[in-house]
């Protein structure tokens, strides 16, 4: 049965919606199931109620924490590097507003999610729990992956990394996509992997981007 959500979307948003998918096709995003999951995806609901005015502009907005949610393009871009077929397991880093575990939920795949900050994932389960999104959630350091449901068939890291971690490379499965955005805490390249063996990838970068810092034990020490 087709993923949807339990929410009846705003009217209000409607044509700010389809305004936002069709610059987004615009871009270069070709994938037809991104575009239509994002037109059903309330995003006022994601972001901080000050800001929900912009909710459809393609940028990235502040939310909890001192956190953002993703600009809409790069949601749309990193997803469409994954490159996933539905029903494909897919694990996120950093579950943030929750955005984009309900992008891939409602794209069909089967999703894990990890925030290493408590209030955020509790928000995040809160949203979830509302609209009906059925996904695996965890409270914890996303840069040590999650080992006990791997090999998964996409990893997608909503952080910026100051290296690949590798237990993310050991946890995808062959033929699997890791896309990150590695580099300093200004800017990044994306990192888009694909594990052809084992111990065997490859590599492409794509454009340079803009991430908060993927904090843990692979990541950024807090401070560092």
């Amino acid at each position: 049965m087709e993923p949807k959500l339990n929410y009846q979307n705003n009217y209000q948003f409607k044509e700010a919606r389809f305004q936002l998918v069709d610059r987004l096709r615009q871009r270069g995003i070709k994938d037809e199931r991104i575009l239509s999951a994002m037109n059903k995806i309330p995003r006022e609901l994601f972001v901080d109620p000050a800001f929900v005015s912009q909710a459809y502009e393609d940028i990235a907005l502040p939310i909890d924490c001192n956190q953002t949610i993703s600009q809409p393009y790069t949601v749309a871009f990193m997803t469409q590097a994954l490159n996933l077929k539905e029903g494909s397991k897919v694990l996120e880093i950093g579950t943030g507003s929750g955005y984009q575990a309900t992008l891939l939920y409602l794209m069909g795949m089967r999703v894990y999610t990890i925030e290493r900050i408590y209030e955020l994932y509790l928000k995040a389960n809160r949203i979830f729990q509302q609209l009906g999104v059925n996904v695996l959630t965890r409270w914890g350091d996303g840069s040590l992956g999650w080992k006990e449901y791997a090999p998964y068939d996409g990893i997608i890291v909503t952080a910026a990394a100051p290296k690949v971690p590798e237990p993310l490379l050991e946890q995808l499965a062959i033929n699997g996509r890791l896309v990150i955005p590695v580099g300093d805490r200004s800017y990044q390249a994306m990192y888009i992997i694909t594990k052809v063996g084992d111990n065997q990838f490859q590599e492409e970068q794509e454009h340079f981007f803009k991430f908060v810092p993927l904090i843990g034990e692979y990541g950024w020490q807090n401070g560092g």
